[in-house]
């Protein structure tokens, strides 16, 4: 692949990937509860995106894709262990931002979780969420908070229609029950998909 048309390449890869990073990185926090660690999964992942971008089919949902290599890359590697970062494995995530991506795009991306989150969802809600076994958070996660539809997250996570519909009831279940357990006292939270859609929009 010549340099011109690598470029041309890289310009459309950031344009885009930039909208979805708050997403990515608000996902990624959720599954792996470690912000560093959430960073390096995002980062991961955006690199082998980049790097299988020309078996992306145009056309086809780029943003489901990139959720789907966020999945298999937690799956894969995070899941199993989250090793200690080394100083090569900062300077290739600061290499893939210097690379791929405008100031702007990284600046916007700092802190997304108070963009997508912290405006319609206590703390207490974010905790039940991250106490959930891990099938029954990716569901909740890229149901509730990404608001894909069953039958994306179900290409997403390579499960049939009907598990990610079990597992999201469960899942809702299983917050829902935490959250009417906490103690005596504390504020009215948002635990309905409809109720945290509707203060998503407000928000």
């Amino acid at each position: 692949m010549g340099s011109r048309q690598t470029n041309v390449m890289k310009v459309e890869f950031e344009q885009m990937a930039a909208p979805w990073f708050d997403g990515l990185y608000a996902s990624a926090l959720r599954l792996t509860r470690n912000e560093r660690d959430a960073e390096d999964l995002v980062q991961d992942a955006v690199m082998r995106a980049y790097r299988f971008f020309d078996k992306f089919e145009r056309g086809t949902n780029f943003r489901a894709w990139l959720f789907k290599i966020l999945t298999n890359t937690f799956i894969n590697k995070y899941r199993r262990s989250v090793k200690e970062r080394t100083l090569s494995d900062a300077s290739e995530r600061d290499s893939v931002n210097a690379q791929f991506f405008s100031q702007d795009a990284t600046d916007a991306a700092q802190n997304p979780e108070d963009l997508l989150l912290d405006r319609v969802m206590s703390e207490d809600v974010l905790k039940a969420i991250d106490a959930l076994a891990i099938d029954f958070r990716m569901v909740l996660i890229l149901a509730d908070l990404q608001e894909f539809s069953y039958k994306e997250i179900a290409e997403i996570l390579d499960v049939p229609v009907g598990t990610v519909m079990s597992r999201l009831f469960r899942g809702r279940k299983a917050l829902q029950k935490t959250l009417l357990d906490r103690p005596r006292g504390s504020a009215e939270l948002p635990i309905s998909l409809e109720e945290f859609r509707e203060r998503k929009k407000l928000g």
